[in-house]
């Protein structure tokens, strides 16, 4: 794998909304938080493992945390 972009987006105000982004753009495992008021936040590195295991985790971190991530976007 040389790099990957997971996007989760919710619909709001006959809007989609982008709530969190994992991405490789930097050749390391980060996430973008978004919120309503300011936007994409910078940067944090998420995992230090290969960029297909950081991909996975992040995965699974969607999974099982979605409703917190978007309920924290509308906060």
């Amino acid at each position: 794998m040389t790099e990957y972009s997971l996007v989760l987006l919710a619909e709001r105000e006959d809007e989609v909304k982008t709530i969190r982004v994992y991405d490789s753009a930097h050749g390391f495992n980060e996430m973008h938080r978004h919120t309503r008021s300011d936007g994409k936040q910078r940067a944090v590195e998420v995992h230090r493992g290969t960029l297909g295991e950081g991909m996975r985790a992040a995965i699974e971190d969607m999974k099982s945390r979605y409703p917190a991530m978007i309920e924290g976007w509308e906060k």
